[in-house]
């Protein structure tokens, strides 16, 4: 039985939002960010926020958003954690932690051994590293994956979760090569380009609570 924390992420209805509290999500992602398909206008975000139990966590995905912009997020939705999804440097988001009560996320494009090398510039300022497939036309949810075993062979010392192009029937396996911490899915679980499927992510959440 997996105790590997679950992100199901680009939620945009209520009903998708509570079919993944209810499969048992530990995280729920929220998507600002215009051109993604799963994007949320910030009165959206901050509505679905409400409906989340105290028990899952809140994060809310941002993309190379400027200062002020940042801040007007984080007071509108009130997530519990912020995850940085573009070109965000150690020094903002040192600026962020500083001004801001909320948990820190950096996501990073994993090409090969020498960017979790680059990665390490993030640990002691980001609360946890998030490990996704390269960014593409968008910087996530494109439902693309990267060698595993680049994790495998050099595990991070920081906490960290394991994105891109997992599903309910590459997940198990996805953890059982890495001993990933977290899993975040968000294309793996859709039946188009941001549209959530309820009984993907209740297989998703089965498929990661039996690894």
């Amino acid at each position: 039985m997996s105790d590997t924390l679950i992100k199901i992420c680009g939620l945009s209805t209520p009903e998708t939002l509570d079919a993944a509290v209810d499969a048992g999500a530990t995280h729920v992602g929220l998507v600002h960010f215009e051109p993604s398909p799963r994007h949320v206008s910030l009165e959206d975000a901050a509505k679905l926020r409400r409906r989340v139990p105290e028990t899952v966590k809140v994060v809310l995905l941002l993309v190379n958003a400027q200062p002020e912009p940042t801040e007007r997020a984080f007071r509108t939705v009130r997530p519990d954690i912020i995850q940085f999804h573009g070109n965000e440097t150690p020094e903002w988001l040192a600026l962020v932690k500083k001004y801001l009560d909320v948990e820190i996320w950096k996501a990073v494009g994993l090409q090969d051994a020498g960017t979790l090398e680059r990665s390490r510039k993030y640990h002691g300022i980001a609360h946890r590293l998030l490990f996704d497939a390269p960014a593409q036309s968008l910087p996530g949810g494109n439902g693309t994956g990267f060698d595993w075993s680049l994790i495998a062979d050099q595990p991070p010392e920081v906490p960290w979760g394991l994105a891109g192009g997992l599903d309910p029937a590459n997940v198990a396996e996805a953890i059982r090569v890495t001993g990933a911490p977290l899993v975040d899915v968000s294309s793996g679980v859709e039946s188009a380009p941001g549209i959530k499927d309820v009984d993907r992510i209740e297989a998703f959440c089965k498929a990661v609570r039996g690894a």
